[in-house]
């Protein structure tokens, strides 16, 4: 099951589920079509040969790989002090969480990107086993640089692919349930189930009630009317919204 979404610099958040026989990356040049943008991915290797899109890698998934060495080596070891150089990205990102892109853009240049040129020098210094857990994480880290970097190529992109592995984690845990649903109909079809209630909770919609309210109102609707329809649309009813969260004083 491939998933493919918006980035978090949209007012109108869409998360599509595709099923697909394999894990070629052909799939994703065939969905993208003519996309051209920034595409924030994990490390496979199948996203890197895309044409005219920019793939901005995940700074979440190689930290794992830190954090893997860390339960090893535990405190004060080199995969602790990896571990504290990419949370002081991250936190920098939560203080210019409310800056808009071109601004979060020239910070990210001034006080981030030279924090992480001067992680990868000290990577490349590292003496480790090619084939221990730290080895690894310093293996893939270097490899994936070049996508890593790409973060600091705009202001609307983000360390992390969170955004994405957020959406399809419902459906890796539900799949559990589902050893003898091995039918490729049932594939396709929870693919637009999941797409419609993934976007709509992305939306800030309760699923249930915008299910119910698309099965009453769909067999009743125009052609003309089907966008309206959309989480967005100007006839979902209140019902269907979550309770705005009251900040407490």
């Amino acid at each position: 099951m491939w998933l493919y979404r918006t980035s978090g610099d949209t007012d109108r958040h869409i998360v599509l589920f595709e099923y697909q026989p394999g894990r070629s990356g052909e799939y994703p040049k065939r969905f993208l079509g003519n996309f051209k943008g920034y595409l924030h991915t994990d490390g496979y290797a199948g996203y890197h040969t895309l044409s005219d899109v920019k793939v901005v890698g995940c700074w979440v998934h190689m930290r794992r790989k830190f954090e893997d060495a860390y339960k090893v080596a535990g405190f004060g070891t080199t995969a602790h002090e990896a571990i504290r150089r990419i949370g002081a990205l991250f936190h920098l990102e939560d203080l210019w969480s409310g800056m808009p892109p071109d601004k979060r853009h020239e910070k990210r240049l001034e006080e981030s990107k030279p924090l992480a040129v001067a992680f990868f020098v000290w990577l490349e210094t590292l003496k480790v086993l090619p084939k221990s857990v730290l080895g690894g994480a310093v293996y893939y880290a270097l490899s994936q640089r070049p996508w890593l970097m790409n973060f600091y190529l705009d202001g609307r992109t983000e360390l992390s692919n969170n955004r994405a592995e957020n959406a399809v984690r419902p459906f890796t845990i539900g799949r559990k349930n589902w050893l003898f649903c091995n039918s490729v109909k049932g594939a396709r079809a929870s693919s637009v189930v999941y797409s419609i209630i993934e976007t709509a909770k992305a939306n800030g919609l309760k699923p249930f009630e915008y299910l119910t309210f698309l099965f009453e109102t769909i067999p009743n609707a125009t052609t003309s009317q089907l966008d309206a329809l959309l989480p967005w649309g100007e006839l979902v009813p209140e019902r269907c919204r979550m309770p705005v969260k009251k900040e407490v004083a």
